[in-house]
């Protein structure tokens, strides 16, 4: 591994020259078109690329023989294959629902390797945890008196630990920091009574071996990120000082690196963000500790491009309009705060090639019945024209994955693509097929027609 590859950009010039090819042989092979005229389209090789540069970053910082979990957000993408390639690159799984923990167990995931983390957990969502034996890190006392209880009717292997907040902080996306004072997550540690209940909770339970922290997510500076590991840290090494033993055997530090949404280049990489925090918290990466980590938007932001056909193009006000078929039913959050969320657009011609011209001020928008409903405004881009395609990049995590049924807009299909095993072209593989219509129906109660006007008295 070099340590380019160790720094995690996995060559942004090699990843946009795999996506054209990508968009090129979409449009020959007939996954794009009228017919289908928007898909989602994730690059394999990026994704083990940024996999790989993950564990190579934490493995040259950390002392021999330490154990880390790096366990992907599932939030980030849900989507059973893509955990299935993750796994194999030697991943785990943090998930947050009943549904995440499905989707890691129909993709194989081993339970050692899934962790999970919710503010809102259920005694029947803990009993199977437990059962499993996948790890839980309790958010709050009244859910650490439910595993109590569960734990004096049976036994488990589940690691278990305490999520606390250090709060330390926001970013700029308030509505993604979870270190804030008042933040909804984990056990507030600079309340009146908070860090002296934490030590007490584990002093009086030899059981809980494990601290999580989760500082935020995009707009959360990794400095700041690094503040609440070394409150963590520091909150460890108390626990175990005053019980006179190694009972905080792992920390759980979260994820949260924040993506480059304005460039190709990938920053800050995992070597980066690896070493400060070991610069910064050094007793954190001694071997003391064993370390999970919960990076998801970061591994797979890069690596997922959604490609759209200009249905057709017109003028407003002065400025060109290119009427496409991705908006905020794939890119929700970029339509309702497009300053917080802004993606770079791409454009096509026809046959899947990059567009050459001089650049025109343009809007790109959605088919969505709202006039807000852009993926880019007063954008600089070669003029699109009927029948090109604009491509929304950097969406690999959570754009796709995360359907939007607004005018009962169907969800895109979703493919992986890799070079072909000669390398001369580009292959592909369905990750999640395209939403029917009939399923849409389905979905909206098209099996109950009835039962409402059933329910009406008779006239």
């Amino acid at each position: 591994m070099t340590d380019h590859m160790g720094d995690g950009d996995g060559g942004g010039g090699r990843r946009a020259a795999r996506r054209d090819a990508a968009v090129r042989a979409a449009v020959a092979q007939g996954l794009l078109g009228p017919g289908t005229p928007v898909v989602a389209l994730l690059d394999v090789i990026g994704i083990q690329e940024s996999a790989a540069a993950l564990r190579a970053a934490f493995a040259a910082v950390t002392a021999p023989g330490t154990p880390v979990l790096h366990a992907f957000a599932v939030k980030a993408c849900p989507l059973v294959p893509v955990l299935a390639l993750l796994r194999d690159e030697g991943l785990g799984a943090e998930v947050a629902s009943p549904g995440e923990l499905a989707l890691a167990r129909a993709a194989a995931m081993p339970a050692r390797r899934t962790v999970l983390d919710s503010p809102a957990k259920t005694v029947a969502e803990l009993r199977e945890a437990l059962a499993l034996g996948v790890a839980v890190n309790a958010d709050n006392p009244q859910e650490l008196d439910r595993v109590d209880g569960l734990l004096r009717s049976a036994r488990t292997s589940s690691p278990l630990g305490i999520r606390v907040n250090p709060q330390v902080g926001g970013g700029s996306i308030e509505a993604l920091a979870t270190a804030t004072a008042t933040s909804k997550f984990g056990v507030a540690l600079r309340d009146e009574g908070a860090r002296e209940w934490v030590v007490r909770a584990f002093l009086d339970r030899p059981w809980l071996t494990r601290l999580h922290v989760h500082t935020g997510s995009q707009g959360i500076a990794p400095a700041r990120m690094a503040e609440g590991v070394a409150a963590v840290h520091a909150l460890a090494e108390e626990i175990n000082a005053r019980g006179g033993r190694r009972q905080v055997d792992t920390v759980d530090i979260g994820g949260g690196l924040p993506v480059n949404f304005a460039a190709e280049a990938t920053t800050p990489t995992y070597g980066e963000y690896a070493r400060a925090l070991r610069a910064a918290v050094p007793g954190l990466f001694d071997g003391r500790y064993g370390l999970v980590t919960e990076f998801g938007r970061s591994l797979l932001a890069k690596h997922g491009t959604v490609v759209a056909r200009v249905e057709y193009t017109k003028s407003a006000g002065g400025r060109p309009v290119a009427v496409t078929h991705a908006g905020v039913q794939v890119a929700t959050r970029t339509v309702y705060a497009p300053d917080a969320w802004p993606l770079r657009i791409a454009a096509y011609d026809g046959a899947g090639h990059p567009k050459e011209g001089p650049p025109v001020v343009q809007d790109v928008a959605g088919p969505a019945c709202f006039a807000g409903d852009l993926l880019a405004t007063g954008r600089a881009l070669p003029r699109l024209d009927q029948g090109d395609y604009a491509a929304a990049l950097d969406t690999g995590a959570y754009y796709f994955a995360h359907h939007y049924a607004y005018n009962s807009l169907a969800r895109p299909g979703v493919f992986g693509f890799a070079p072909t095993p000669d390398d001369a072209g580009t292959r592909f593989a369905v990750v999640r097929e395209a939403q029917s219509v009939r399923e849409i129906a389905t979905e909206a109660g098209g099996t109950h027609p009835d039962t409402l006007t059933a329910m009406t008295p008779p006239r």
